[in-house]
């Protein structure tokens, strides 16, 4: 992974923002050698697993990487699932996942104000008590301390949080455009009207698997059918009408038949999840579905410099 030549090359093409996510790296780093071989481009997390750190450690990464940049990165943070914070991070599960990230995102908050007006520390909350920030940890003041943070979710619960007290919301790419009407815009509305928030205030961004070739089908059934296994996640499907088929999933990746999976996931499903098209018409086809419901998209593949150019191109200016 050739970061510096990612960064440079999608500033030059016209991307707004280059985004990272936590699987195989760690999200932050490749953030700073973005900042540091572009000039304009946005970039951020999307996402860095929120309960596998602490507030403060967050807090700190955010600081420097906004401070650095010049105030152009986006903290995005998702909550992950429990097998994954028990067994993979070694970490406890929470009894309310929002109420513990509302608690990070609040006393995160409350560091950054710290650090910028220098007031003393004072966040308690059921989850986290920080009360103690000497002078020799206090970073002081920055040009940028309005740092902002997405939530990332796919239950209404999180989208009503971010609707509360986030800056946006990164959509999981399970999703399709009948969900996002019926289910996440209300919950985002609830949670904006809680606090007297309006929808200008609140960024929609929603990554987006398409398919205009066999191979991208063939990818795309692998990853809907991975990501309909989780329980959480059901509510998707039972939307549509497929919810005996997130049961089988589920039974299939309990005993590891991963790739028994994608027989599961029809043409029917590839479409409602999926922006199915030519290349050349991508585009026109991710405006046509999203028009009205996302302030940004991107899409679930890596952009490479040097491969398929021209259709990254070509997409960036019809975007626009």
């Amino acid at each position: 992974m050739d970061v510096p030549e990612t960064a440079a090359a999608a500033e030059q093409m016209g991307f707004d923002a280059l985004w990272s996510p936590e699987t195989i790296h760690n999200p932050f780093l490749t953030g700073l050698l973005t900042a540091e071989h572009s000039r304009q481009l946005n970039f951020g997390t999307a996402i860095a697993v929120a309960f596998a750190r602490s507030p403060t450690t967050m807090a700190y990464t955010a600081w420097d990487l906004a401070q650095f940049s010049g105030g152009r990165f986006i903290l995005g943070l998702g909550t992950q699932v429990k097998a994954h914070i028990e067994r993979r991070f070694g970490l406890q599960w929470p009894d309310s996942v929002v109420g513990k990230l509302r608690e990070q995102i609040h006393a995160m908050r409350a560091i950054w104000n710290t650090w910028q007006t220098g007031e003393p520390l004072r966040y308690r909350g059921e989850y986290y008590k920080l009360t103690l920030m000497s002078p020799f940890f206090n970073p002081g003041p920055i040009d940028f301390p309005n740092i902002p943070i997405y939530i990332a979710g796919v239950n209404t619960g999180l989208a009503q949080l971010s609707g509360e007290i986030a800056d946006g919301f990164h959509v999981h790419p399970l999703h399709s455009r009948k969900y996002l009407k019926e289910i996440l815009k209300p919950a985002f509305k609830g949670g904006r009207v809680k606090v007297g928030r309006t929808a200008s205030e609140h960024t929609i961004s929603a990554t987006v698997f398409v398919v205009t070739s066999e191979s991208e089908r063939d990818f795309v059934r692998s990853q809907i059918a991975f990501y309909a296994s989780t329980p959480s996640y059901r509510p998707v499907l039972a939307l549509h009408g497929w919810e005996e088929t997130a049961g089988r999933l589920t039974r299939l990746a309990a005993r590891g038949k991963w790739g028994e999976m994608p027989e599961l996931i029809g043409d029917e499903m590839v479409e409602t999840f999926a922006v199915v098209c030519e290349e050349g018409d991508l585009a026109g086809m991710l405006r046509q579905r999203y028009a009205g419901i996302l302030d940004r998209l991107h899409l679930y593949k890596p952009f490479v410099p040097g491969k398929n150019d021209v259709i990254w191109q070509n997409l960036v200016a019809g975007m626009r």
